[in-house]
């Protein structure tokens, strides 16, 4: 059974078996209040889906805000090494275009849209899948100002997400883990710098 955790847009839980059939989740569409909802939405999805053992943990890696992505990739990796189970790091909208390709099966080359905040969107291209079953990704993730938008997708099938199947998120890497494939590296994927710096030393007074 793998867990599938993911906080880039609301909180999202999800187990699924090694088959990829959904054995339980749980999900919170507010983009804010992660460290709040997490842990029940675990404790909830944990006791649905009943005494299987968890072999993976997979954390959604963003797009995302700095505090709520984080609190997904802290949930994932807290739980992991209380069972001693390897974390499988996955871009979040990965998981967002497996589900588009499995609902809708498009032919051509689409947008995934997710809210940035601050007036942007983040976007991903991705054009079907490769031969792993994996989406295949054609242009990394960036941000434009929305109201950029529509005229640098112009002539491509956007579709703006605002929630995220976790259960998606686990597919994905059901298909890279036994491909030996490595979708994201251990940093996240924030797309700006965190609000929060570290401060520089004191001036010196005289």
């Amino acid at each position: 059974m793998i867990l599938a955790v993911d906080t880039s847009l609301g909180s999202a839980v999800a187990l699924i078996g090694d088959d990829g059939r959904l054995l339980a989740d749980a999900s919170s569409p507010d983009p804010l209040g992660h460290a709040e909802v997490i842990g029940t939405l675990l404790e909830r999805a944990l006791a649905e889906a009943g005494p299987h053992e968890v072999t993976h943990v997979v954390a959604g890696m963003g797009p995302g805000p700095f505090t709520g992505l984080r609190i997904g990739i802290a949930t994932a990796r807290a739980f992991a090494l209380g069972r001693g189970i390897p974390v499988v790091p996955v871009p979040s909208h990965f998981a967002a275009a497996l589900a588009v390709i499995e609902a809708e099966a498009p032919d051509t080359p689409f947008a995934i849209v997710t809210d940035a905040r601050r007036r942007e969107v983040a976007i991903s291209l991705f054009d079907g899948v490769d031969a792993d079953g994996i989406p295949q990704l054609v242009e990394p993730t960036f941000l434009v100002p929305r109201a950029e938008s529509d005229e640098r997708l112009r002539g491509i099938n956007a579709i703006e997400v605002a929630t995220l199947d976790a259960a998606a998120l686990g597919r994905v890497a059901l298909r890279a883990v036994p491909a030996g494939r490595t979708l994201a590296d251990a940093e996240p994927l924030y797309l700006r710098p965190p609000d929060v710096t570290v401060p520089g030393a004191p001036k010196r007074v005289s």
